[in-house]
């Protein structure tokens, strides 16, 4: 039997997206497979909407915004480990390949079931131009970075690698690796709670595997004003300040 993956989608008056998201995670091929979204009290009509069009959607509807790592937290706590094996992370603004769940699956038949995976991410209004093809890491610098961004995909995009981090955007692991790392950092407001977790893992032996089979395209920073806004620069510098306190002690090759 197929291994039982949970995807979970995170929701905060997404409304404008979250119907085409749905639309393409309900056409995944794979037979064993359920959908969440977790909806940090959105006040437009994203819950409406899932009910409405998306019956076999589950809801997990929160009391306030916990915010990215609170939100997908308070789901965390909630799954039952008897039915999830793996579970995969995606932004409410992003349209998924119809493989990308046997692609993950493939990935951690290659690398193992204890690792954290990634896909190709293409730009939702340039559909061959990367958004990510794994990540680095330079903390010192001050520095997390895309491979590829903004690049248009090549050959050079198309190898799987261990790599930095893997982004909250798309994140593919199992169920006993989050339940190890004690889930997300609430402490980091929306930008780096993926990378957090990932040196995190890396500390435990835990690796982070860039699978370019698995692919999906992005509407960028869609609930932030766009990928060059003031309010996601200020919230990504802040979140690098945290991560450069907390992970400078740690015996990693990230400085």
């Amino acid at each position: 039997m197929k291994s039982h993956i949970s995807i979970l989608i995170l929701n905060w008056n997404g409304a404008n997206l979250l119907k085409n998201c749905l639309d393409s995670v309900t056409r995944i091929n794979y037979s064993n497979y359920s959908v969440t979204v977790i909806d940090n009290n959105s006040s437009d009509n994203s819950i409406k909407l899932i009910q409405n069009n998306f019956p076999q959607v589950e809801i997990i509807a929160l009391n306030k915004n916990y915010g990215f790592a609170g939100g997908y937290n308070k789901c965390f706590e909630q799954l039952d480990e008897k039915k999830t094996e793996y579970i995969l992370l995606l932004n409410n603004d992003t349209i998924v390949d119809a493989n990308i769940l046997i692609s993950f699956i493939n990935a951690k038949e290659k690398y193992g079931p204890n690792n954290i995976y990634g896909c190709k991410i293409f730009y939702h209004n340039n559909p061959n131009k990367i958004w990510y093809a794994g990540g680095k890491i330079r903390l010192s610098l001050l520095k997390i970075f895309h491979i590829g961004i903004r690049e248009m995909d090549a050959d050079r995009f198309s190898t799987p690698m261990k790599t930095d981090y893997i982004t909250g955007c798309c994140l593919f692991t199992s169920l006993n690796i989050i339940r190890q790392l004690g889930g997300f950092d609430k402490q980091f407001n929306m930008y780096a709670e993926d990378v957090d977790l990932c040196l995190r893992a890396r500390n435990e032996g835990v690796f982070s595997y860039y699978w370019p089979d698995a692919k999906l395209w992005h509407h960028v920073s869609a609930s932030l004003g766009g990928e060059f806004s003031s309010k996601k620069i200020y919230k990504k510098f802040s979140s690098m300040i945290k991560l450069l306190f907390k992970h400078s002690s740690l015996k990693i090759n990230i400085l």
